[in-house]
């Protein structure tokens, strides 16, 4: 594991761990025995939603191993901000490979039991924990604005598309059927299992705090399967929050189990163990290939759902109101800050101008600001290092010649915010073309044939989410068909749903999540002949 190791990758679970926007240090101090306060510097809505958050038992700070709740072993803790102020939130545990093994240790303890567990049992538990879910919607969605920033609006919405992994994977848990197959002799039968994995190491990033953990974890329980999960250290409290949800709906102990902190040590920890049988992750290209590279020394299954670069093609024929719409959507949703956001709008020539113009109107009448204010539209960025991004993708590009229609500088007010902005003359060789931005940009690519714009489109590492707007049916086939994307929206923005497969091609990771196809990530296939069945 040596030449493996990942200490050297500073935030393991952040969607934007290898980039260099990213935050890069930690602060940790010694924690008092007791829970610690709330900052007393914090803003007073803030510290009103804190402590109504505080006082329903959502708010935790420790990590949860074999179902108890647990402080970092050496006293540590990690501080928690509200990215709309930089205000620390809490502070909370620590953690490191010692308390990831004993996460593992009580994973694998309860694997055995929770594997044998009935489906209809698994089932019920697991709408339990949905329900639960559901009733705390808007405690739940108020600590992601605090913890991550984003509108509370879109908090919302997130807490119902995540809570909707939890149901699904509920009515899913009674149908992982297995199979008869036909045997070649008339004394032989054969048949096929589906079995779960074991344990999983789940890893997510800060940018969906709970989708990201619930597309994981429903179907690895539903399936039989044990988890650790490794939330980020920026938004671990709507992580904590869920498993405290879990455990009221009566799942059992061990089952589900949380650490967060020190994401190099729990990194190493999940990935030696040969205890953990199955690592998905959401996060870089860069730190999923060096999961998967150390996954190789136990050779554990991997889902890895990685870096976008999502291509979306206006075409001539489109409605521009539908596409003008469908694009504010995918580019602008929690401030750019996804991995399927359009980080090329590529528009044909003839509608270019128009579109830009309509693009640009759109966006101007974005409100910014906290996410608990009224009517706010997109909320900060995560830290101050993916606001330097923004800047230095939009500094290159306009010294290559894009020119800067709408904003272009971070926003009046302060902190991380930025203003939505729309470049226009952008071409497939500057950097914000190549690489994601995670930002509130739209950049602005001018094509003249079908065929080029395809080809633009595919110009790329990344193959995970593409849009196309176009009003001919014949073309939205032939264009959904070549591009090279696992997902595709034909004048849509928003396509990601529970009942849908979500992953990429190329570089953009491997397996899927969601859907049906989902469910196989979390299972093995066992194949059992019977032998001699003639006899009496």
């Amino acid at each position: 594991m040596a030449a493996l190791n990942l200490r050297r990758m500073a935030l393991l679970s952040s969607k934007l761990m290898s980039r260099p926007y990213h935050l890069l240090s930690v602060q940790i101090q010694m924690m008092q025995p007791s829970s610690p306060p709330l900052s007393r510097k914090m803003s007073m809505d803030a510290q009103s939603v804190a402590s109504q958050l505080n006082s329903s038992g959502l708010l935790r700070t420790q990590g949860l191993i074999g179902g108890k709740w647990s402080d970092a072993y050496d006293g540590k803790t990690i501080k928690v901000y509200n990215p709309a102020t930089g205000e620390s939130i809490v502070d909370v545990a620590c953690m490191g490979g010692r308390e990831t093994n004993d996460a593992i240790s009580a994973a694998y303890g309860a694997y055995g039991s929770w594997s044998k567990t009935t489906a209809a049992e698994r089932s019920k538990l697991l709408r339990k924990w949905y329900d639960l879910l559901m009733a705390h919607k808007e405690e739940l969605a108020q600590l992601i604005t605090l913890e991550q920033g984003k509108p509370l609006k879109e908090s919302l919405g997130e807490i119902n598309y995540g809570a909707g992994f939890i149901e699904f994977s509920a009515e899913e848990a009674k149908r992982i059927y297995g199979d008869i197959i036909p045997a070649p002799l008339s004394d032989r039968r054969l048949f096929v299992l589906k079995q779960p994995v074991g344990v999983v190491g789940a890893i997510t990033p800060w940018n969906f705090p709970l989708a990201m953990i619930t597309r994981k974890v429903g179907p690895a329980l539903a399936c039989g399967c044990t988890v650790v999960i490794k939330p980020s250290e920026l938004t671990p409290l709507t992580a904590l929050a869920a498993a405290e949800l879990s455990i009221q709906a009566g799942i059992p102990a061990g089952v589900v189990n949380v650490v967060m902190g020190n994401a190099p040590d729990i990194g190493d920890a999940l990935i030696a163990s040969r205890q953990v049988r199955k690592i998905t992750f959401t996060g870089s290209t860069a730190v999923g290939k060096k999961l998967m590279a150390g996954s190789a020394e136990t050779v554990k299954k991997v889902s890895l759902e990685l870096g976008g670069n999502a291509p979306c093609i206006v075409f001539d024929d489109a409605d521009l109101d539908v596409a003008v719409k469908g694009t504010l959507a995918a580019k602008f949703r929690n401030s750019g800050q996804t991995c399927v956001c359009a980080n090329r709008i590529i528009v044909q020539e003839g509608i270019y101008e128009k579109f830009a113009n309509d693009l640009r109107e759109a966006v101007q009448s974005m409100k910014v600001g906290d996410g608990f204010s009224e009517g706010v539209a997109q909320g900060p960025l995560i830290n101050e290092a993916a606001v330097q991004k923004v800047e230095s993708l939009i500094h290159d590009a306009t010294s290559k010649g894009a020119k800067v229609i709408l904003g272009g500088k971070r926003h009046s007010l302060g902190y991380t915010f930025y203003e939505p902005t729309v470049i226009s003359d952008v071409d497939n060789d500057m950097r914000i073309s190549r690489e994601e931005a995670f930002g509130p940009v739209a950049p602005l690519l001018r094509f003249k044939t079908e065929e080029e714009a395809i080809r633009i489109a595919n110009d790329t590492n990344a193959g995970l989410g593409s849009y196309i707007f176009t009003n001919s049916i014949q073309r939205s086939w032939r264009v959904a068909e070549a591009l090279e994307y696992g997902l595709v929206g034909v004048n849509e923005g928003v396509i990601s749903t529970e009942v849908a497969p979500f992953g990429g091609y190329k570089q953009s990771g491997l397996g899927r999540e969601g859907s049906k196809y989902g469910m196989d990530e979390y299972l093995e296939i066992k194949y059992v002949c019977l032998g001699n069945m003639n006899k009496a």
